[in-house]
């Protein structure tokens, strides 16, 4: 039995041209972390929002543990959907310490005991008075995750739970979160455009666009082979080039030459594709076939962003992004010769 299950989801807004989401199939087992990712307007907020009861599909069904909640005969509210939420602004009653916090709405025998076992589980402990205006981000965001857990859901949904937290905290929090909820073995959705938030977090990444699936995948699935144009470009950096498949079912033919991957591509010979080449597959090798020089140089810390500019096969320049490690001296205008490491490259139907 899934934790979650969505069958043909569809939902449009009055007024709008198009489904916010359309014909949306989803499963998500029981201690699961999911992650929906994608742009702003992709339907990730929305699909959330049916999940929780917030919003009614127009059609398909929302089934949870094995319940019904939403269908063409069934509608089940909310509160009774045994669903906790974290709201990208934590949503927390100022009036209220962290212990009534977490435990506003719980009313179980066990409420004074289930309350602190939360609190130890979150790292709160000591912390039980304070009231959130007394607490720093973090500490307010792990109070409004202790809130979901404490009513023992059936799955925990969060928006955009990142979105107001500074850099560091933003790196620490994703740990912190992605163990409290492993350890309480909650099933989990995250809704977020941020790729970085959904790489480190997620056990399955469901990309969306204009209401639809891209893919779903593990996050090194996602990362290393995406399955389109879209895909590739929205999760991390890459360079597209456009080619066709060569005879064998591992190489094809583009401005650059013959590119080799690890795996078959599955394609028929001839075929018309588009090949993402990951910055992490692209080094800096002066035995490398392709050459070019450096136009721009972004120094991040861990690494250095090059943009390198080659004269391809057809006289074409095109601009390729790699990384080079930050003890690298190169300077703008400085030639250089890349090496085309197969590990993440993707072929991909000029179709899809």
């Amino acid at each position: 039995m899934h934790a979650i299950e969505l069958k043909t989801i569809t939902k449009k807004y009055p007024g709008a041209e198009k489904a916010a989401v359309s014909n949306l199939c989803l499963t998500v087992e029981k201690g699961e972390i999911v992650t929906l990712l994608g742009p702003s307007g992709c339907g990730k907020s929305t699909t959330l929002r049916m999940i929780a009861g917030f919003k009614k599909a127009d059609k398909g069904s929302i089934t949870l543990a094995g319940n019904i909640m939403s269908s063409s005969n069934t509608w089940i509210p909310p509160e009774r959907r045994g669903v906790g939420m974290v709201f990208q602004d934590y949503a927390l009653f100022p009036h209220l310490n962290v212990f009534n916090n977490v435990g506003f709405g719980y009313k179980d025998r066990d409420r004074k005991e289930r309350i602190a076992e939360i609190i130890e589980l979150v790292n709160l402990k000591g912390y039980e008075k304070r009231y959130p205006h007394q607490l720093s981000g973090g500490q307010q965001q792990r109070v409004a995750l202790a809130r979901a857990l404490a009513r023992k859901p059936v799955v925990i949904l969060l928006d955009e739970p990142f979105s107001s937290l500074d850099a560091d905290l933003r790196n620490h929090m994703r740990l912190e979160v992605k163990r409290i909820i492993k350890e309480s073995g909650a099933t989990a959705i995250f809704v977020s455009h941020d790729q970085k938030d959904a790489l480190a977090i997620s056990d399955s990444i469901v990309v969306m666009n204009h209401g639809i699936i891209q893919q779903k995948g593990t996050p090194q699935e996602i990362y290393q082979y995406p399955r389109n144009k879209f895909v590739a470009t929205f999760v991390g950096q890459t360079n597209i080039l456009k080619g066709k498949t060569g005879e064998d079912k591992y190489s094809v033919i583009t401005a650059l030459g013959a590119i080799r991957r690890t795996q078959p591509h599955g394609l028929k010979p001839g075929e018309e594709v588009y090949v993402s080449i990951r910055p992490d597959s692209l080094e800096v090798n002066h035995e490398g076939q392709i050459k070019g020089y450096i136009k721009e140089l972004t120094y991040t810390g861990q690494s250095i962003d090059a943009v390198v500019e080659v004269i391809a096969d057809d006289n074409t320049k095109l601009h390729l992004l790699t990384h080079i490690h930050p003890q690298e001296h190169k300077k703008v205008g400085e030639p250089v010769r890349l090496e085309i490491i197969p590990h993440f490259i993707s072929v991909m139907p000029s179709c899809a």
